[in-house]
């Protein structure tokens, strides 16, 4: 097939089906730019989850036809979505429905990304904008050397630690798991969407567009999308910043390449994000059906902490509609 690349708590099923029951609301930055104003809510049929959609479902539906449906899992497998609220946020103004996987939480987006951009800036990246217009600086040499020290004292006592649990195994203590969410969870959401678009009662009825999935994730969300890509309700992938490579994580390894079904997009942040190399394999390993790949200046954290989610948001919405809605237009 043609490739091509551009420079640049589980849901409860008890043998019947759960009523939708929207318990929060929030409204993110301006509600998304999209026709549609968007807003982020939580469920009490799915607390596992947040849900980005329109405000008005059945005016969505009116005018564009049923919701396509996005499933997302979170970068480090973690068990909160606050890294893609913007782009999720955004795109859901432009009619889809995300379930991303983690609960609702209303903490400050632009105040958990100053620590990641600070973290690791990205070397190619001139400038980084919060979106809020709060401009994040490079870290001075005295950061980087405190940054290296603390990162030297943390691998210290890991090896501190571990000698010591050698000595005495039964004196040491329980590791916590490495990650808090799993990749069945892409599927929980799917199964939830599903039974909410065929209840009566369900403000989701008939209102969802179950032919046209997206399965999405960044970085370690990206094996979580790998791991159930080979689902036949999935239309599409979508790879942020991630790639397996030869790892093997989540349950997904280099073989799961090979259970793709459907057109697949990755979006990477250049040489300088840590999931270019793997990118690079799957982009070569990939050869039985279309692929895309983006690659931009912007690192492993993308554009995701700007406005509206910045050009990656653009970037995902572009695929969507092409793959999911059937749209090409330069708008």
């Amino acid at each position: 097939m043609k490739k091509t690349i551009v420079s640049l708590a589980a849901m409860m099923f008890m043998g019947i089906a759960m009523n939708a029951q929207t318990e929060n609301i929030l409204f993110i930055e301006d509600c998304g730019t999209g026709p549609y104003k968007a807003e982020m809510v939580s469920d009490e049929s799915l607390p596992t989850h947040t849900i980005y959609r329109p405000q008005d479902i059945d005016a969505a539906v009116k005018a564009q036809g049923k919701l396509p449906v996005i499933l997302y899992a979170n970068g480090a497998c973690v068990n909160n979505n606050v890294e893609m609220r913007y782009l999720l946020n955004e795109v859901a103004s432009y009619g889809y429905i995300a379930i991303a996987i983690g609960p609702y939480d209303e903490r400050d987006v632009n105040e958990q990304w100053k620590g990641v951009l600070k973290s690791a800036y990205p070397s190619t990246k001139e400038i980084c904008m919060l979106a809020n217009g709060e401009i994040v600086t490079p870290p001075t040499a005295e950061e980087i050397a405190a940054r290296q020290a603390a990162e030297q004292a943390r691998r210290e006592a890991a090896a501190k630690a571990a000698a010591s649990q050698k000595k005495s195994k039964k004196n040491a203590a329980p590791q916590p798991a490495p990650f808090r969410t799993y990749p069945k969870q892409m599927l929980e959401a799917m199964d939830w969407i599903t039974e909410q678009n065929a209840n009566p009662a369900s403000e989701y009825y008939h209102c969802i567009d179950l032919d046209n999935v997206v399965a999405m994730g960044q970085s370690c969300g990206g094996a979580q999308t790998l791991a159930i890509a080979y689902d036949p309700r999935v239309k599409t992938v979508v790879m942020l910043n991630t790639g397996i490579g030869d790892m093997e994580m989540q349950g997904a390894t280099k073989s799961a390449l090979e259970n793709l079904h459907t057109p697949i997009f990755y979006l990477i942040g250049g040489p300088v994000d840590v999931a270019y190399g793997n990118s690079a394999k799957d982009f070569e390993r990939i050869n039985h059906l279309p692929i895309v790949m983006i690659n931009t200046l912007d690192g492993h954290s993308g554009t995701y902490y700007e406005t509206h989610g910045g050009p990656y948001a653009v970037a995902v919405r572009k695929w969507l509609d092409w793959q999911l809605k059937g749209k090409i237009s330069n708008s």
